[in-house]
């Protein structure tokens, strides 16, 4: 099972995962885009829908991480979601992937070891509602199923 986050995985959405599936042989591959091109406009719509007007200011301000610093940022949350798996008693693996994940994704289908995806990710209402989130790409162009989970939460994308 292949799952794509855009943050460290919390114990919580490392539990959901595992609540799929009660196959204690099945090798969970976790994939973390390295984040170097923020979208400020579309991270500040996000932010104010979700009234959350602080950080919306603070995406306002921020600026685009250097591609170095996305990588270290990246493998960060890899490890750290990895610890999450085996800490949980799952055998777990990743890989830090480009800004688009679709190309990994669509890697990761073609070699054929692909049950499912589980994409993980805050709201983000630009591209949930209009379905240019990570799931709904790769429900379009990938031959398996997709589960979309909102981070920290039971609720469905």
């Amino acid at each position: 099972m292949v799952v794509l986050t855009e943050d460290t995985l919390l114990d919580a959405d490392v539990a959901h995962v595992l609540e799929l599936h009660g196959d204690p042989a099945l090798i969970y591959r976790v994939l973390v885009p390295a984040d170097t091109e923020r979208n400020m406009l579309v991270s500040f719509v996000d932010h104010l829908g979700l009234g959350e007007l602080r950080e919306a200011l603070s995406d306002v301000l921020r600026r685009e991480p250097k591609p170095t610093e996305a990588k270290a940022e990246a493998a960060e949350q890899l490890a750290a979601s990895v610890a999450a798996f085996t800490a949980a008693g799952a055998t777990a693996e990743g890989l830090i992937v480009e800004d688009d994940p679709l190309p990994a994704l669509r890697a990761e289908v073609a070699a054929g070891i692909v049950r499912e995806i589980v994409v993980v990710t805050y709201p983000h209402a630009v591209e949930d509602t209009f379905h240019r989130d990570w799931a709904s790409r790769a429900r379009e162009t990938l031959q398996v199923p997709v589960l979309h989970l909102y981070s920290g939460t039971s609720e469905l994308g």
